[in-house]
């Protein structure tokens, strides 16, 4: 029972991806498959957020369909992948290759993490180094008992708030 529900709700709630695939004629399952393994790889490079799958824009589905033009001629997965990225650059792509072009991609966020971290590391030590103040020598401290056994001004003088009388 639980897991008609669940096929329920998912068939709610993803009704794109049931659309992008409905003028698609597939051979079988097998190329089915192909296709929508290809379609998740490939970015959306209007949505830029969602893979050719996933969008609904006009040049996903060009894109889409010149997939499926590829795959119906013959191409493999690799050749399929090849020409698009030849076309539009790495971008097409959610897992791009790791080369100097693309270096800041991969590494860019951990750059980051790691600056981020320096700097919390360098502000706690500056904090417990400025609140680790030096003692005070004996002269402040004679200067300091001695400013404390001053007398204080009479109860309910100017210091207390009252006006003088």
């Amino acid at each position: 029972m639980s897991a008609r529900w669940l096929l329920l709700v998912l068939a709610l709630l993803l009704p794109g991806a049931w659309a992008n695939l409905a003028g698609y004629d597939f051979t079988d399952a097998a190329e089915e498959r192909r296709f929508k393994a290809l379609i998740a790889e490939l970015r959306c490079l209007v949505c830029q957020n969602q893979s050719l799958g996933d969008s609904d824009a006009g040049l996903a589905e060009d894109l889409r369909r010149e997939v499926f033009d590829l795959m119906r001629e013959g191409r493999d997965d690799r050749e399929v992948i090849d020409y698009l990225v030849a076309r539009y650059g790495d971008f097409v792509l959610y897992r791009p290759p790791l080369k100097p072009a693309t270096y800041l991609l991969w590494f860019g966020p951990i750059a980051l993490f790691a600056l981020a971290v320096w700097f919390a590391v360098r502000t706690v030590r500056n904090q417990r180094a400025s609140a680790a103040r030096a003692p005070l020598s004996e002269a402040e401290q004679q200067r300091i008992a001695r400013l404390l056994s001053e007398e204080s001004p009479p109860p309910g003088g100017p210091a207390s708030g009252e006006a003088p009388r």
